[in-house]
């Protein structure tokens, strides 16, 4: 690829007010009308009071923060690609990214959980207005994830110097709903202090996930899979409250090494990956492993109705053993795999070993980790703000355009209901179109030759569909 002319002929000037950058914000915002978004917030979100000049309009304000975040904005005032060219002829009522600071710094813990309440309403009106969740009437998993997100100042409420060290951390913890057939949504999203052990509340955060789920239309078999740092007694309470199956990963004790010890040889099934992962103490792939499971008896320090009797699958790999004496070859030994693979997990659910272990969360990670990835070179790039519900309040509101995003790659179609979030604005939001108006109407030009021309017109055409009856 080269330039047709020559530099001296090609100029650069801004001065067309017809065009607009980002012409997928059009059926975006359109959508979330439709399932009710601005009127949610409106009826939820109670930040109006003496005092308290940013709770005006509420319904506005976020509409504003969650259609940026749709086209790409990484901070407050990155908002402003919403105000530039034609969009004031397409949008009424863009707020003012100063406009929008003053009303993110006006939340407090209970408006955060209104707005939490709110994302919880949309995400359960999505699942019924779009094919987001298909299968959610049979099966689906709920992975509950921490992440920690690096933020610089040592004014910026929360921030701490925990897990990671040297580094100041705010600590987001995810519970994201899949199907086989579906990629992940996200269910629950609270924002914790750096040092914020992540079992603090897990009971609780399990039971809203799920609710959350069931919300959803999660009707089926419901799955809660995460590592060990949730494996307590209360999660799994959480779970059998709610009828729902867990697939936690056991931290090693003594009691678990005593139970491993009791496997037969011959109890040992071979399984094989189907992508192969690396070995963290030796650098080698493996691809291949044993899976045995046996009966297993948890939490037998707390008292007896505390006591779950469930599946303890355990995995083996071959490797090389370094400290092994001359010519004792090669040894089966239990290693810990990379995160997001089980190590030893006990299952409440049906099949036998090999399925659920083979299965499992797979080798690059769970569900929940590509949600992760997907904010963090989006809106989670930073959390903008130097208070802390501010930045709580930016998090669900990147949630509530996560699942957006989500539901417009199902309404655009099969490829897109799998595409990444990246994926999802470089084809059907980050559109160029010039406007042109015609009496009444106004008519987006888009380009000629848009390689997803189809599946932008299938999702504008949903999000602009007439309501049904």
């Amino acid at each position: 690829m080269q330039s047709s002319h020559a530099v001296a002929a090609v100029r650069a000037a801004f001065d067309e007010s017809n065009l607009v950058a980002d012409a997928g914000v059009v059926p975006l915002v359109r959508l979330a009308e439709r399932i009710g978004l601005p009127r949610m917030v409106a009826e939820r979100l109670r930040i109006d009071g003496a005092g308290n000049s940013g709770g005006a309009n509420a319904g506005a304000k976020a509409m504003t923060l969650v259609a940026a975040m749709c086209a790409g904005a990484d901070s407050i005032d990155d908002v402003d690609r919403l105000r530039h060219g034609a969009m004031d002829k397409l949008f009424t009522g863009v707020r003012a990214p100063s406009t929008l600071g003053t009303f993110l710094r006006s939340f407090t813990h209970g408006h955060n959980r209104q707005l939490h309440r709110v994302h919880r309403e949309f995400l359960a009106n999505l699942t019924r207005s779009t094919p987001l969740l298909p299968g959610a009437d049979q099966v689906a998993f709920v992975d509950i994830d921490p992440t920690h997100r690096r933020v610089y100042g040592r004014t910026k409420q929360g921030a701490e110097i925990g897990r990671f060290n040297g580094v100041r951390t705010l600590h987001p913890i995810l519970a994201t709903v899949s199907t086989p057939l579906a990629r992940p949504v996200i269910g629950a999203v609270p924002l914790r202090r750096g040092k914020a052990a992540d079992a603090r509340g897990a009971g609780s955060f399990t039971a809203e996930a799920l609710a959350v789920a069931a919300d959803a239309g999660c009707t089926g078999v419901r799955i809660v899979r995460a590592d060990s740092q949730f494996y307590n007694a209360d999660v799994v309470a959480a779970c059998r409250r709610a009828d729902a199956r867990f697939s936690l990963t056991v931290r090693m004790n003594p009691h678990v090494d005593a139970a491993i010890t009791t496997i037969a040889e011959d109890a040992w099934t071979p399984i094989h990956y189907p992508q192969a992962f690396a070995d963290p103490d030796t650098g080698e792939l493996v691809s291949d492993a044993e899976v045995a499971e046996i009966g297993y008896t948890a939490f037998t320090g707390r008292r007896k109705a505390e006591h779950v009797t469930a599946r303890l699958i355990v995995r083996r790999v071959r490797r090389l053993n370094a400290e092994a004496a001359a010519g004792q070859g090669r040894v089966v030994q239990v290693l810990a795999l990379p995160p997001g693979l089980h190590r030893q997990p006990v299952h409440h659910a049906a099949g036998g070993a090999a399925a659920p272990a083979a299965r499992g969360r797979r080798a690059g990670g769970a569900p929940s980790g590509g949600v992760i990835a997907d904010g963090k070179s989006g809106p989670l790039a930073h959390l903008p703000s130097g208070n802390f519900q501010a930045n709580a309040a930016w998090l669900t509101l990147w949630a509530i355009a996560f699942n957006l995003l989500r539901a417009a790659g199902c309404l655009a179609g099969t490829f897109h209901a799998r595409a990444t979030t990246a994926t999802l604005r470089a084809h059907l939001v980050n559109v160029p179109a010039r406007i042109a108006r015609s009496a009444p109407r106004l008519t987006m030009r888009l380009p000629t030759r848009w390689h997803w021309r189809d599946a932008f017109t299938a999702f504008f055409d949903a999000a602009h569909a007439p309501p049904t009856r």
